[in-house]
């Protein structure tokens, strides 16, 4: 099987490279394949003619969607429909990574694939947006949603970082710690995540999935867990997400179910502790004993 990982040196393509044997994967950067170019992705696509394509790319600054819709449909929706196509000329499926955030959170409960979107935000409809091209499009595909990823890599998008480092030099540096204490999530470790893709890419199971490590927590309470599990006193302060005033209105519950892969009884993530206590030891912040 020969698997094109899109975006393998952000945060989820780092970790799909390490878990798909090197001799199956086709790893392209922004350098070698721009989505938003119709022509280009195209050729890209039939040169290599992959059995699967993973789309990891995203216009994923939430706030800065607001002020530059264009850019942000570019890549989460236009970009998706020349992939979608692309796969479809050479019967390739499409593996294509979505969000959280196309609901509004008022459900109050974790939210299951039948459940109706509702995004409250430019970056959660033009995510949606590229969920329903690839819905209406093709017939083998994979659509996954998740939430609060974080992994070793960190985000391109976002300077390199991930929230569980941030917090980590955060206290190192003597700042004040501030988190949000009133939005709800399921942390996922972008390794957990990889490693599930690719179990599913290599069936023929086809729809859409949330993957997610189990359980939820409130963000405060996901930093305080960093520094449980570190042994380190830190005191993490809680704020509204009021308080923050960003640009970009989220979900305040934005816990996925992971219904869909138990249904093909392939739901054995681990619960988010378990998973953030792998991370902190994979990154040398913790010693195993």
């Amino acid at each position: 099987m020969k698997i094109m990982i899109i975006g393998a040196d952000g945060q989820l393509g780092t970790d799909l490279c390490k878990v798909i044997p090197s001799a199956e994967q086709i790893p392209l950067t922004i350098k070698n394949l721009d989505v938003t170019g119709r022509e280009r992705t195209a050729a890209v696509i039939k040169k290599y003619s992959p059995q699967v394509v993973i789309n990891t790319s995203g216009y994923s600054r939430v706030d800065d969607c607001e002020d530059h819709e264009t850019e942000a449909f570019a890549v989460n929706a236009i970009g998706v429909k020349y992939l979608a196509d692309a796969c479809r000329s050479v019967e390739a499926a499409l593996v294509h990574i979505s969000t959280d955030y196309v609901f509004d959170g008022r459900k109050g409960a974790p939210y299951t694939e039948s459940d109706v979107p509702a995004p409250l935000s430019i970056y959660g409809v033009s995510k949606l947006a590229g969920e329903f091209i690839v819905r209406n499009d093709l017939k083998k595909f994979f659509l996954i949603r998740t939430t609060g990823l974080y992994g070793t890599a960190g985000s391109l998008s976002k300077g390199g970082g991930n929230f569980v480092e941030n917090m980590i030099k955060l206290a190192a540096a003597g700042s004040e710690l501030k988190v949000v204490t009133d939005e709800v999530l399921a942390p996922t470790y972008a390794l957990d995540l990889a490693r599930k893709i690719f179990q599913l890419a290599k069936t023929d199971r086809y729809g859409l999935y949330h993957i997610v490590n189990r359980g939820g927590c409130f963000w405060h309470d996901f930093a305080v867990k960093i520094f449980e599990l570190l042994g380190k006193s830190v005191a993490v302060r809680s704020l509204t997400a009021s308080e923050l005033k960003t640009k970009a209105r989220r979900p305040r519950y934005s816990v996925l179910d992971n219904a869909a892969l138990r249904a093909v009884g392939m739901d054995d993530m681990r619960d988010w502790p378990s998973a953030l206590k792998a991370y902190l030891i994979e990154r040398g912040h913790l010693k195993t004993r």
